[in-house]
């Protein structure tokens, strides 16, 4: 052994083998009692530092304490117990492309997170949350020397203009059919309305194929679809509230013929302002992506993430209600039509906020929602008319007081206002995660 002023030095084979013989020697003499007691407390042994002093020397000894027990006939001690896997080991093992890939601790999060890890499963490792795990992960895994520090955040793309021409083309499509509608009669009408229903849904098609209105990379749709159950919501807002008013009233005596003035009138202001509104909620989904992005740029947790990005949230829901809104008071003023904000309020809402989860990788809530609202709507004029039936009065009831109280723009009012309430719910818990914009990396 070294002094206390002499830096330790590794004993020699002679030495360890001396001590061991001494050790051994000592034992044998003191009797089975004393190897069983040295025997019964490894552990002890175990537990002292690699490098402490007198660990070779204890060795030595339970080691000779082993062979005079043996000698003896009576067996050995256990050997010393291993302590168990590095358990974050085996996930960075897991996650080895998530965490080289990685610029910083968050993104590591947003990807455990996206993988269904939660802070009870962090946990399990040992760790307060998921952020702390992830840091921990991120500090392990090893980088090259050389690697550029992490750049500061830098500011959303540019809007592009290919995207932004075509979020314009429903609207300008649509206001083109209501302007011949007006201006042409009989057969001619039907085929520039027809015409211009198909031009419209195609053009819409394209405005979310391409743009902040598209999924993401990284997101997956999954097999939900929902161009159905929208198709169906506005129809019903162009013809549902009329054929409503005259199911009440004994009607309809005929088919509609795309006029104001007919047996079923046909609302076009619902139809051009949500067409039109496809421009600023394009605008306002890149809004929310790239600032969601910049702030899981710049936050230390996940808590801190979530709270930054509901308020944002909010307030780009209130941002494309404030430009569907003019947008209705224009299209009504320009149509000579009653506005309808409340119809048209709630399922603009409704439709935006079904959109957003369906670009961030979430289309399930959406295709739930939008069905459930959808067939409330077919169910409330198949109720009126059921009611017709002999003996069937009471199915009427409901609608019919809702009708008298609310007006026929009720029905839609209270199915689309809660629709669109329970996905803003949903929307606020899970777009305020950091695997919901972790993979916006399109160009947009």
């Amino acid at each position: 052994m070294s002094g206390p002023d002499e830096p330790d030095r590794p004993e020699s084979p002679l030495d360890a083998s001396a001590a061991a013989a001494g050790a051994g020697a000592a034992i044998a003499a003191a009797g089975p009692t004393a190897a069983a007691a040295g025997s019964a407390v490894p552990g002890a042994v175990d537990e002292a530092p690699a490098g402490a002093p007198g660990r070779a020397d204890a060795r030595g000894a339970h080691g000779a304490g082993d062979s005079a027990g043996t000698r003896s006939g009576a067996p050995g001690p256990a050997a010393p117990r291993r302590g168990g896997a590095d358990p974050v080991k085996t996930l960075l093992h897991r996650h080895r492309d998530l965490c080289e890939r990685a610029v910083d601790p968050l993104e590591i999060a947003a990807g455990l997170e996206a993988h269904g890890v939660t802070d009870r499963t962090a946990a399990r490792f040992r760790h307060r949350d998921v952020f702390s795990l992830a840091e921990e992960m991120y500090a392990r895994v090893p980088r090259d020397a050389d690697a550029p520090p992490l750049a500061a955040p830098t500011a959303a793309p540019r809007p592009r203009l290919d995207w932004a021409l075509l979020t314009l083309l429903p609207g300008g499509l649509c206001a083109a059919t209501v302007t011949g509608l007006r201006l042409t009669h009989g057969g001619t009408a039907l085929i520039v309305a027809a015409a211009g229903l198909l031009s419209v849904v195609l053009a819409v098609h394209a405005a979310l194929r391409r743009g902040p209105l598209s999924p993401h990379r990284g997101a997956h749709p999954g097999p939900h679809r929902t161009e159905a159950w929208t198709c169906w919501l506005l129809a019903y807002a162009a013809l549902g509230d009329s054929l409503l008013r005259a199911a009440v009233g004994g009607g309809p005596d005929g088919l509609p013929d795309g006029t104001a003035d007919g047996p079923w009138p046909v609302a076009a202001a619902p139809l051009l302002a949500l067409t039109l509104a496809c421009a600023p909620a394009a605008w306002c989904a890149h809004l929310l992506a790239g600032r969601a992005r910049r702030r899981l740029g710049t936050s230390r947790g996940l808590d801190e993430f979530a709270a930054s990005v509901q308020p944002l949230l909010l307030g780009t829901v209130v941002l494309f209600l404030c430009a569907l809104a003019a947008l209705t008071a224009l299209s009504a003023a320009v149509l000579g039509e009653p506005a309808g904000y409340g119809h048209t309020l709630t399922l603009g809402g409704l439709l935006f906020l079904a959109r957003l989860l369906i670009v961030h990788g979430y289309p399930h809530a959406p295709a739930v929602v939008l069905g459930a609202a959808g067939a409330a709507e077919a169910l409330a004029p198949a109720a009126v008319f059921a009611g017709r039936l002999p003996g069937c009065d009471f199915l009427a009831v409901p609608v019919d007081d809702l009708a008298t109280a609310w007006g026929p723009a009720g029905v839609p009012l209270l199915v689309c206002g809660s629709a669109a309430l329970a996905l803003l719910v949903h929307a606020a818990r899970t777009l305020s995660r950091a695997s919901a914009h972790a993979g916006t990396d399109q160009p947009c």
